[in-house]
């Protein structure tokens, strides 16, 4: 097995800063919407107790302290409006002893994988987000929505759809909202994208094209080659994304599948999971996305052709420089903190008791498809999407 690390790629991964445009759409490819799932800000007219509830900081615990959490979640909490970093849960006491002096957390809201269950007697912690290795998601989101606490889990949602399916029942016998950490239904360029795309500004679109690849180092362990504890290989950590993108553009859930796996150029490296996969998938309308992932490559584009015109990101799915064109010309839109965004809209519909736009479900749908997609690999037919 490989050695657990959390090296992340900083080429993709780089702090977002900026402001947005308020343009949003809804969680399951339903038609777009105009205004946020979880609007905040005190309304005319509105209660004592509600703008109460509207004003409260929600605290936060992350669960696992990498490069994602140290990185983009943790400075993003520096900047959030509706919530704050309160809690920690790490297995090294070295960095819990860094965090505690960095982020002034107090010890009782430093815990283990073994303490984590005592959170739910902590009154300074209302959500706690599992940054963890895939396969781990599924365990300790179940631990977390045991405490009573609201719950994020990063991307993909679990490395199995029953998986999936224990962790939203696990939310849902104890009462908890569960979020998918989907950054990008949050980010401007591609909230614009699912408007040109759902209200068919360039008519309907025909063909997407997405890849999401980088390089992973060759002299480094990483928990991504443990198929165990990935799930897969770049299908799971990069093509959730060409996936979701597809989808998003469209309004609309793949039907069909077909795939072909890329030569493999390193089986030293890639001796558990895939080292690149490239897969189409069919929409209703007759649509096709063409799609591409890879650890040996790169690439970060989302593209799609329509009728009267097309539109593009690239790069797309990165955490920063995020640009976009169309047809017509530069979208022109300024880049955000998708971090702060993401969990600022999910502590919002704590407070007002909405639904978030990116619940367990999503996440469920997602896994299916990327199942059936590991599945026509295997078998070299097309895999019809139930």
């Amino acid at each position: 097995m490989k050695k657990l690390n959390t090296i992340y790629f900083q080429d993709r991964r780089r702090f977002i800063k900026g402001i947005s445009i308020a343009v949003g759409a809804t969680a399951f490819g339903l038609p777009f919407a105009s205004l946020s799932a979880c609007q905040t800000g005190n309304k005319e007219g509105a209660s004592e107790a509600e703008q109460s509830a509207q004003n409260k900081k929600l605290g936060i615990a992350l669960v696992g302290l990498g490069e994602y959490s140290s990185s983009q979640l943790a400075p993003a909490l520096q900047e959030t409006q509706n919530c704050y970093l309160a809690g920690i849960v790490t297995g090294t006491p070295s960095k819990a002893a860094t965090w505690k002096k960095k982020y002034n957390i107090p010890d009782k809201n430093i815990y283990n994988y073994k303490t984590i269950d005592q959170i739910r007697e902590n009154p300074d912690i209302d959500i706690i987000y599992i940054v963890l290795p895939n396969g781990m998601h599924a365990e300790y989101t179940i631990k977390a929505a045991e405490t009573g606490k609201h719950v994020i889990c990063e991307k993909p949602m679990a490395t199995s759809v029953e998986d999936c399916k224990r962790m939203i029942d696990a939310c849902n016998r104890n009462n908890v909202k569960l979020s998918i950490g989907y950054r990008l239904h949050f980010e401007p360029h591609h909230q614009r994208v699912m408007e040109l795309g759902q209200q068919q500004v360039y008519g309907a679109v025909r063909k997407i094209e997405a890849s999401d690849s980088f390089v992973i180092p060759e002299n480094l362990g990483n928990w991504r080659l443990d198929k165990k504890l990935a799930g897969g290989g770049p299908l799971m950590d990069l093509g959730i994304y060409c996936v979701q993108g597809a989808i998003y553009t469209l309004g609309q859930t793949p039907t069909a599948v077909t795939v072909k796996f890329g030569k493999v150029t390193k089986p030293k490296l890639f001796d558990e999971v895939e080292e690149t996969i490239n897969w189409q998938m069919e929409f209703p309308t007759g649509a096709l996305a063409d799609c591409r992932s890879s650890y040996n490559k790169q690439g970060n584009r989302l593209y799609a052709n329509a009728e009267k015109g097309w539109w593009e990101l690239q790069p797309s799915f990165s955490y920063s420089g995020i640009e976009g064109r169309t047809s017509d010309g530069p979208m022109n839109i300024k880049n955000v903190n998708q971090q702060a965004r993401q969990m600022d809209d999910f502590a919002a519909c704590i407070l007002e008791n909405k639904e978030t736009r990116v619940p367990g479900e999503m996440g469920l749908r997602d896994v299916k498809i990327l199942m059936a997609i590991y599945e026509a690999a295997r078998t070299g037919k097309k895999v019809d999407i139930n």
